[in-house]
């Protein structure tokens, strides 16, 4: 247990001190296997029985595919539609941010990559309509939160592979939470729009949204049939990534002709070196969370949660849950591959439901993508933005309220998680 403790120290060290997540990993890895006496050969054996989850299947295909839509220029075109459509209220850019990742999330399901398609249109847009650098930067990094929720998701594909839950089970239940939780954003635009007098952005013209929504509608079509085909169970969630990457490459080669040969080979070149770095650390994961589980730090990690728990309710032992989750996702990225392995035991003790808690561990992942010290989406907006991190933190503040709020309804309210599942099963 003492090597166990000692190894998770080493590695929050390593990535407080600034080692990549692979490195920091590795040396955990090899400390636990090496000083606790157990053969080096079942380092390898656990690295490859993690990765050949056939749920992983889907990881790459949908990374692939949000990669293309990104270089294919589809994000203007959402930009515009959002633009038409909630422009012209009070603070109407900032409203257009949201509703824009809402509609980039349903393609891409990764915050960092709405991140890099949306914010590089939609800050500057900002900035020039005369928002402060901190506020354009502080509702694109809020805004990009919704992405991991609303399916395809790329959190609720490494939660799939390690819990094995059903991932098109997980898809559905990120869909009612992402909508809830873009919508939440947009009163809070609202009321900030109306206290700081925020200006509109144009009028509201049903032609312009008809003419926008004509350019963006088949964009659109691939997040409609993916979850189309999920409920209606016409595909899995691996054949909904390889259709997702053709009707993309289609999409943007074909169709709007944005994307050439050239092009395609960067795209396939950057997906390829993200799903790498991205299936090492999942392998190193479940290598970690095997030397874990062997010196039995789930259990004492129960006895732990057990000891802060007030009362025996279910609802005392997620808060407990979840706020170890928020701490280790301000020092990890990813955080699902590197800390459900260690807690999974203890969720089958309690009979935490392991879609809701899925939900919920999306949640973790956003909250520590906005909290320093790592705060992932602080550091792309401060690129694109040019203001200081600690700035947009406290530009954040409002919307970091909102997310924690909305993070203890749906622990309160399971249902909002796990209703549409409910119903596709």
């Amino acid at each position: 247990m003492t090597i166990a403790l000692i190894s998770i120290g080493l590695l929050l060290v390593l990535l407080v001190l600034g080692v990549p997540m692979v490195a920091s990993l590795l040396v955990a890895v090899a400390f636990n296997f090496v000083m606790g006496g157990q053969w080096p050969i079942m380092v390898p054996q656990t690295m490859v029985s993690g990765v050949s989850q056939f749920t992983l299947i889907a990881l790459p295909l949908f990374v692939l595919a949000g990669v293309i839509m990104n270089a294919g220029g589809i994000s203007g075109r959402l930009f515009d539609f959002a633009r038409a459509l909630v422009g012209w209220m009070r603070g109407g850019l900032a409203q257009v941010n949201v509703l824009t990742s809402m509609f980039f999330g349903g393609m891409i399901g990764s915050s960092t990559a709405d991140l890099a398609g949306s914010g590089s249109i939609i800050i500057p847009a900002m900035k020039r309509e005369g928002y402060s650098p901190e506020i354009s930067a502080a509702v694109s990094a809020s805004s990009s939160g919704v992405g991991p929720l609303i399916p395809p998701s790329s959190p609720m594909i490494l939660y799939s592979a390690v819990t094995g839950t059903s991932l098109g089970a997980l898809f559905i239940a990120g869909l009612i939470p992402g909508i809830l939780l873009g919508f939440t954003f947009m009163v809070v635009i609202a009321l900030l729009a109306r206290r700081r007098r925020w200006a509109q952005h144009g009028n509201l013209s049903l032609g312009e949204i008809v003419r926008t929504g004509r350019n963006a509608i088949l964009a659109f079509g691939m997040p409609a049939i993916i979850v189309g085909g999920l409920v209606f169970g016409v595909f899995t969630p691996s054949e909904g990534g390889a259709f997702a990457v053709v009707y993309a490459m289609i999409l943007s080669m074909l169709v709007y002709r944005t994307l050439d040969l050239r092009g395609l080979y960067r795209v396939f070149v950057a997906a390829l070196m993200m799903t790498g770095e991205l299936l090492v650390i999942v392998s190193l994961s479940f290598a970690l969370g095997a030397s874990l589980s062997s010196a039995h730090v789930p259990q004492a990690l129960a006895g732990l949660i057990d000891t802060f728990t007030i009362g025996d309710g279910l609802f005392a032992r997620l808060l407990v849950l979840m706020f170890l989750a928020i701490i280790a996702g301000m020092f990890l990225d990813p955080l699902i591959p590197v800390l459900v392995p260690v807690i999974l035991p203890t969720l089958l003790v309690f009979e935490i439901d392991l879609i809701h808690f899925g939900a919920l561990m999306v949640m973790a992942v956003v909250i520590g993508q906005l909290t320093p010290p790592l705060a992932i989406a602080l550091i792309i907006t401060s690129r694109i933005s040019g203001a200081d991190q600690m700035r947009i933190f406290m530009a954040n503040m409002p919307f970091f309220i909102a997310i924690l709020l909305f993070t203890l309804v749906l622990m309160l309210v399971p249902g909002l998680a796990t209703w549409l599942p409910s119903l596709m099963q």
